[in-house]
């Protein structure tokens, strides 16, 4: 299912989808980081993933994240990174929220 509610999103083996929420949060990422997307963010990690249909086996399921998995290791990296807490917003929240059929973190 995780892997079925990125591709929702827009996030495909053809590239973002037009209009789609992962346009919307490509366009919000560039405008925040200065005009680009960076590798290792939001976008990167979610296209990459939904072009490869590796949510799951990344270890972002519909239960939460996987124990000793690569989400795991990356939410690690990201709370080490920031003050122990994982942003709202960041790469770990937002890849969990849509894969669980959220917006992303996004109000």
């Amino acid at each position: 299912m995780s892997d079925q509610n990125v591709h929702k999103a827009g996030f495909t083996s053809s590239g973002i989808t037009k209009g789609s929420l992962a346009s919307s949060i490509m366009s919000q990422e560039a405008k925040a980081s200065g005009g680009g997307v960076h590798s290792g963010g939001p976008t990167a990690t979610l296209q990459k993933m939904g072009a490869e249909g590796s949510t799951h086996s990344a270890g972002f399921t519909s239960s939460g994240i996987a124990p000793e998995s690569q989400a795991s290791e990356m939410m690690s990296e990201e709370a080490k990174s920031n003050k122990g807490k994982t942003p709202r917003g960041g790469t770990t929240s937002t890849a969990q929220s849509i894969s669980m059929g959220g917006k992303g973190g996004r109000s």
